[in-house]
């Protein structure tokens, strides 16, 4: 029995080398570079093949959110089953390939790793959620490295004014790097984020974007844009709160749509960021502030939640 999940093997913004197949594998083969997916494309399921969803039926994702592993563990420990979310804090771990993307092998490991989560999660957030347009004006709330890239996915859409709103006025120079035009800190006024933002864009922005995972930062981002055409999109991750808005907000014409992975379908969205990395289109160097080797991790997590970190990649060498 496990325990909320729990021992398990955790790690997912991987990449790696892969070592072997198991029999009926067909798409990978040993010394393919590949990053491993929390979202799965089996290809056949009635969302894969619809172009309005990168969700897939099939995977541990679709089957037991609430643990994040395969009631089927490949690791073991002490003659016990541990659980694994996807493992990259490993050196050998098993992945089923309907949720591994075969990527360029041109790639450096050590920077295309960030594909596998949040740079994919904020950038696409933007441009295949949001559907940010040329000249629009835009606000993202929360300047972690999905935020960032959210800014990042702003400005490659050719948004004019992309306005960065964080309470860690730390954060901004680096969005300045990703593209951010304007910066907003919340503890600066005495007023709604949302009124500030109304203020300095003649009654609200275009699109926002929310990537905390904060209820509250939700329904000021939707509050946030203009009446008519505004599009908010939830990007931050929670399920232990409820969120509310009023109906007007909605009724007066603002969409509020989520988005999971940037809408991206995992094994087709995941090399073409690779490749638009490698022609230099998406940044990635920029996001890492630390290297490390595994046996730092909690080193790593304790500089993530003191918010000294955009991303800390570390090395695990197979022995």
């Amino acid at each position: 029995m496990h325990e909320q999940g729990f021992p398990a093997v955790l790690g997912h913004e991987g990449a790696g080398i892969v070592e072997s197949v198991g029999p009926g594998v067909t798409e990978f083969q040993p010394g393919d570079k590949v990053i491993p997916l929390f979202i799965a494309q089996c290809g056949e399921c009635r969302f894969c093949k619809s172009p309005k969803t990168n969700e897939c039926e099939k995977g541990w994702a679709a089957d037991n959110p609430d643990v994040m592993a395969s009631p089927e563990p490949r690791f073991t420990c002490k003659g016990k089953k541990v659980l694994q979310f996807m493992g990259t804090f490993s050196e050998y771990p098993v992945i089923d390939q309907m949720a591994v993307a075969k990527i360029d092998p041109a790639a450096p490991l050590e920077k295309v790793c960030l594909l596998g989560c949040g740079i994919c999660t904020g950038y696409g957030a933007a441009v295949n959620t949001a559907k940010v347009e040329p000249g629009s004006t835009c606000a993202v709330f929360g300047l972690g490295a999905v935020g960032l890239a959210a800014v990042m996915g702003c400005k490659s859409a050719g948004a004019e004014r992309i306005i960065a709103v964080d309470i860690n006025p730390e954060k901004f120079e680096k969005a300045t790097v990703f593209g951010a035009t304007d910066f907003v800190n919340p503890k600066d006024h005495d007023k709604p984020i949302s009124e500030v933002l109304a203020e300095m864009t003649n009654g609200g922005v275009d699109f926002s974007l929310e990537c905390v995972g904060n209820v509250k930062v939700m329904r000021s981002a939707l509050e946030s844009c203009i009446p008519g055409w505004g599009v908010s999109v939830i990007v931050g991750w929670t399920d232990m709160e409820d969120f509310s808005a009023r109906p007007v907000q909605l009724i007066s014409g603002r969409t509020w749509k989520g988005s999971l992975f940037g809408g991206f379908k995992s094994k087709d969205g995941v090399p073409q960021m690779v490749k638009a990395y490698l022609d230099k289109k998406v940044k990635l160097d920029e996001f890492i502030t630390h290297n490390m080797a595994l046996d730092k991790v909690n080193d790593a997590i304790e500089l993530m939640k003191e918010g000294k970190c955009i991303r800390t990649v570390l090395s695990v060498s197979p022995q």
